[in-house]
């Protein structure tokens, strides 16, 4: 079927979809490693990508095929390279695009260990980053050099709500012949598509909203081009990163209902801001759907909605976040987010704990941040919860 002029909802169903000779309903899960050939004569021509055709599961495989195909419709992308973590996938880009003697410029507020990798691993091996507060475009201009050869964004960023300008960015880096990649894993495709705007490569970790059931770990990469698409696949088969059949089953499933998760999430979310920003015990309140967000009307041009990430600083610090988080109920303190459970956790001792206190503090994650991801449950209950755990602070 030809997708290209579905609506996203009908694409969630129908896109990347495998029909095998039992006509399965849902694309079955190829639980192989190998697969035998027809002759040596096709042996050959599959090694030599003179015929379609699969060999081995890391290189390859139907169920994950089926899966980088929907999700590279759904970003509007080349083709997508399935990771077997989000991690892989930022690995597989840093592999693929970056070497001894280049460098890149980040976003300084986005997953810790995405930030990290390069400053320790990929730093031993000669590459270079410098990481600048993106959401003002004049930072990354000023911090590209003669050798540098990608921009990593996330927008919006983890876990400080920054919202990057993709644009603006992408004017800059292009006018340099630089790519821009952009981690879209706060938004998913479905409330943002970076290709819209000109960006390069997109990244997922699949583990949060596209799977949305907090129970794979996956990530995806989609690229625009061939190019960059060959460069990817190329490293993550050589690194090993590849997902397993299975993952792929289940990350396809999830993916189906990614559009009503998010909409009844987005409206407790929105509701839980009101709340939160008019609440006497919190200093502010960064979501993308309230007027007070510092980029309110980037966030309407470049997202289809607001999401259901927020962060918030408690009056009192550390301690009254701490005071938080431990008597929370129905909110579980656990990292991650994208799923249907809704989580609390605090980013200066948990996902962003690795990253030295002067870095966390100059790219705005400060030790009394708080970062909510709203999941379905109903608003009612959600609000209820913070209101018994605020009272104790």
């Amino acid at each position: 079927m030809d997708t290209k002029n579905l609506g996203f909802n009908s694409k969630l169903i129908h896109s990347g979809q495998f029909h095998d000779e039992f006509g399965s309903a849902t694309v079955p899960i190829y639980q192989t490693s190998t697969f035998s050939f027809k002759s040596a004569d096709h042996g050959a021509a599959c090694f030599a990508g003179e015929e379609d055709g699969y060999i081995y599961t890391r290189l390859g495989n139907p169920t994950i095929n089926a899966l980088e195909d929907a999700v590279a419709d759904l970003e509007g992308g080349y083709r997508g390279v399935a990771t077997s973590s989000g991690m892989g996938a930022v690995t597989a880009v840093y592999f693929g695009m970056l070497g001894a003697g280049m460098h890149m410029v980040g976003h300084n507020a986005m997953y810790g260990p995405s930030r990290m990798v390069m400053e320790t691993l990929f730093k031993k091996f000669g590459t270079e980053s410098t990481w600048v507060d993106a959401t003002d475009a004049q930072n990354v201009l000023d911090a590209i050099q003669d050798n540098t050869k990608l921009i990593y964004l996330e927008t919006p960023a983890n876990p400080t709500m920054g919202i990057t300008d993709l644009e603006a960015i992408v004017k800059i880096a292009h006018e340099k012949n630089i790519p821009v990649c952009v981690d879209n894993t706060f938004c998913s495709p479905y409330l943002q598509q970076p290709f819209d705007f000109g960006v390069d490569i997109v990244l997922h970790s699949m583990t949060k909203f596209i799977n949305g059931h907090a129970d794979i770990v996956a990530g995806m990469v989609i690229t625009k081009t061939e190019k960059y698409y060959s460069e990817i696949r190329g490293a993550m088969m050589n690194i090993g990163s590849n997902m397993d059949p299975h993952q792929a089953y289940m990350v396809n499933r999830g993916l189906k209902t990614l559009a009503i998760r998010i909409e009844r999430a987005q409206e407790s979310a929105q509701k839980i801001a009101y709340y939160l920003e008019n609440h006497p015990k919190i200093e502010w309140v960064k979501y993308p759907g309230l007027k007070s967000h510092p980029q309110y009307e980037l966030a309407q041009k470049q997202m289809k909605g607001p999401g259901s990430m927020i962060s918030f600083e408690l009056k009192g610090g550390f301690t009254a976040g701490k005071t938080l988080m431990d008597n929370v109920q129905l909110a579980l303190l656990a990292v991650s987010l994208g799923g249907v459970e809704t989580l609390i956790q605090h980013p200066a001792s948990m996902t962003h704990s690795k990253i030295p206190k002067k870095s966390r503090e100059e790219a705005h994650i400060t030790d009394g941040l708080v970062r909510f991801a709203v999941g379905i449950e109903d608003v009612e209950d959600i609000i209820a919860d913070l209101d018994q755990a605020l009272v104790l602070i």
